[in-house]
């Protein structure tokens, strides 16, 4: 039997990860697809097409194809094999073409068509009227209006682009992979934290080269070693490896894949009768159009490249005093800035990192969400996992229900690629008077446990921990009827406030009393400390955000630019980075060949949405700030009003309904230092 296909009887009806085999996809996918066929079949033969039996019925279709779907992917970006990814060039293409069948039906569209034309007579709530509205404008988005000649070129770059965008993703996590920074001689580590050599000593254990020290391109590894290591040469062969990831002309070279993912894109808008992607994306989007971002992006340019250009210039000084250095390049950025911020503020990460142990932290992010509002995490061992590294937990509400069952994977793999971000194993939603309740992960990679030290956190990575349990949050307090429009299912643009606001708490005493103590003394972070980290929370912040705005325009010249004028990546990227530009650019690194938010992930005309959503998470919290972070009345507002509320209204409705107005610049430009 497929364990995929049966019911699974597992605690909450979680994935059983403990009986899946790589055998059970493929079989799976196909049996699923077949299921939804028929689930879409019989959608077509109710006589009168209304409401409930065609827009809701086709919302509910295809369940069991979802969740396999669902499972498969994430393992794909978290615990993936080159069985997996072989089986993902053969699913991807089946997933694709189900997805047009069903959104160019032209009898499916003509019944959804037909109800959408009575919606003003249907006295619809304001829920199911905006699922009619997503429903309506899925399938005139994805080609239901095209000819038959159109419709057949749709299917075709649909297709494509879904094998393109998983190329382009092994290729990053093989090169990423690949490399491996041997370091033989102990001088060469000078200037490292013992920790970071011990995690280097165990890396190259775990490669079969004890004895020595290996580095590599994982985050836990990479970004240490370009902060502490006084070896400038090492540091700029590292920096190079990790700038010209799939960009070096070889069988892993990602230039053509990029060329044909932004030329189909631009293919598929114009065939919708589009001028460009950007248009297309743009149009279920806060920001609206593509004219809206970029004043957007140079508004915030403006504001920010003086300070960026200053911080540069000040950071340049300061090399050439403490160490003579004449010019200042782009490996240096780190490891100088951190020597600076500890000179002006007498705090760094080492300092830091013994209060930050990992199992701690965890403990103080789900005491910050009770104290909010009020749930509860309990370990569940019971509940099956893809990787010993993950723990699952039951997460209960104020009244001690069940609310969501939550999976946190946090240390770096081969298997995994680079970054952090949160997922859905299964969404939440209301189905003939059964609730399902969600199950929701979060993929980190922090620097694992040695066999002397705990996993201790960097500053940053305890932001990134709050950043995604924000996206979680988004995830776990979802109170919707229909999935599609519940959870982290809003406009792209919207989606980062609840993560992005959850880092607030971070710079928080009363917030980091709950849970940052020394791992070794249990001393509480001492309040002197505190007070440094919120003193240091705008150092370099006009660089943080031109490198943010450069990722931004990058992304929107790639899909807004005719792709048949983009002849040469290095020149492309050069040219449109050149007005963010702080330092000289390197030759040879490339940052547009791993790119992957906009060449695998969803962000393609869509990154400058951080920034977006900076502005209304600086706007909201304000309103803690003057409230209490902690304040019950507030705590509340945000989530029923934003977390609960999944995409069931218009973002800027919610927001308006939780603040008492729209979103103002201030609170950002201010706490980014970016005000005169």
């Amino acid at each position: 039997m497929n364990p995929l296909l049966e019911k699974f009887d597992t605690p909450f009806e979680t994935a059983p990860f403990d009986r899946i085999a790589n055998e059970h996809f493929l079989p799976a996918v196909k049996e699923a697809i077949q299921l939804a066929k028929e689930e879409i079949a019989r959608i077509k033969e109710e006589r009168l097409p209304d409401f409930t039996n065609t827009v809701v019925a086709l919302e509910n279709s295809g369940e069991k194809l979802s969740r396999v779907a669902s499972i498969f992917f994430n393992l794909n970006a978290a615990e993936t094999n080159d069985t997996i990814q072989k089986l993902a060039r053969e699913i991807s293409p089946l997933l694709s073409a189900h997805g047009n069948d069903v959104l160019l039906d032209e009898e499916l569209f003509d019944r959804i068509r037909q109800v959408y034309q009575q919606k003003e007579q249907l006295h619809l709530s304001t829920e199911e009227d905006r699922l009619l509205e997503k429903t309506y404008k899925s399938f005139l988005r994805n080609g239901a209006l095209l000819n038959a000649a159109g419709k057949e070129r749709l299917r075709e770059i649909d297709q494509q682009l879904s094998q393109l965008g998983l190329r382009f993703g092994e290729n990053v996590l093989q090169e990423t992979n690949a490399f491996e920074l041997v370091i033989t001689e102990e001088k060469d580590l000078e200037g490292l934290p013992e920790g970071v050599v011990e995690a280097a000593t165990q890396t190259a254990e775990e490669k079969g080269k004890a004895g020595s020290w290996v580095f590599t391109l994982a985050f836990p590894s990479y970004v240490p070693f370009m902060t502490y290591a006084n070896n400038r040469e090492l540091r700029k062969q590292l920096f190079m490896a990790y700038t010209t990831k799939a960009a070096k002309g070889d069988a892993l070279d990602n230039q053509e894949i990029i060329k044909e993912i932004v030329r189909l894109k631009d293919e598929r808008a114009r065939l919708l009768d589009y001028p460009n992607y950007a248009a297309f994306v743009l149009e279920e989007r806060m920001a609206g159009d593509g004219m809206q971002v970029l004043e957007f992006l140079h508004d915030l340019l403006e504001k920010a490249r003086p300070k960026a250009l200053a911080e540069m210039e000040e950071l340049e000084a300061f090399a050439r005093e403490r160490d003579g250095l004449e010019k200042l390049q782009k490996w240096d950025v780190n490891f100088y800035a951190e020597k600076l911020k500890m000179k002006k503020y007498e705090v760094d990460d080492e300092l830091l990192k013994p209060y930050f142990e990992l199992n701690r932290t965890i403990d103080g992010v789900f005491l910050t969400a009770e104290k909010l509002y009020g749930i509860r995490f309990e370990k569940n061992s019971s509940i099956p996992v893809y990787h010993p590294d993950v723990t699952a937990y039951e997460v209960k509400d104020e009244q001690g229900a069940h609310l969501a069952v939550f999976y946190a994977d946090f240390f770096p793999r081969a298997g995994k690629r680079n970054g952090a971000w949160m997922t859905v194993y299964r969404g939440q939603k209301r189905q003939q008077g059964n609730e399902q309740r969600p199950h929701v992960s979060i993929v980190c990679n922090f620097t694992k446990p040695t066999k002397t030290k705990p996993s201790l956190l960097t500053f940053n990575e305890v932001t990134t921990l709050f950043h995604e349990f924000g996206h979680a949050l988004h995830g776990m307090l979802a109170n919707g009827t229909f999935e599609s429009l519940s959870g982290t299912n809003v406009y792209w643009d919207f989606v980062e406030l609840p993560s992005q606001i959850f880092e607030n708490w971070c710079y928080e005493k009363d917030c980091l009393d709950l849970f940052a103590r020394h791992y070794e003394t249990g001393a509480p972070i001492p309040q002197q400390l505190i007070e440094k980290i919120k003193k240091a929370a705008n150092f370099h912040q006009g660089y943080q955000t031109v490198r943010q705005i450069s990722l931004g325009l990058l992304d929107m010249a790639y899909y807004t630019t005719d792709p048949t004028s983009i002849d040469d990546i290095f020149a492309f990227e050069r040219e449109v980075m050149k007005p963010t530009e702080l330092l000289e650019p390197i030759p040879g690194s490339l940052m547009s060949t791993s790119f992957s938010h906009i060449f695998q992930g969803g962000y393609a005309a869509g990154y400058y949405s951080y920034k977006w959503a900076e502005v209304l998470d600086a706007d909201a919290f304000e309103l803690f700030l003057e409230k209490g972070i902690f304040d019950p009345e507030t705590a509340r507002s945000f989530k029923e009003n934003i977390l609960a509320m999944g995409g069931q209204e218009h973002p800027e409705i919610l927001y308006k309904r939780f603040r008492g107005r729209g979103p103002e610049t201030t609170a950002l430009l201010k706490r980014a230092g970016l005000l005169a």
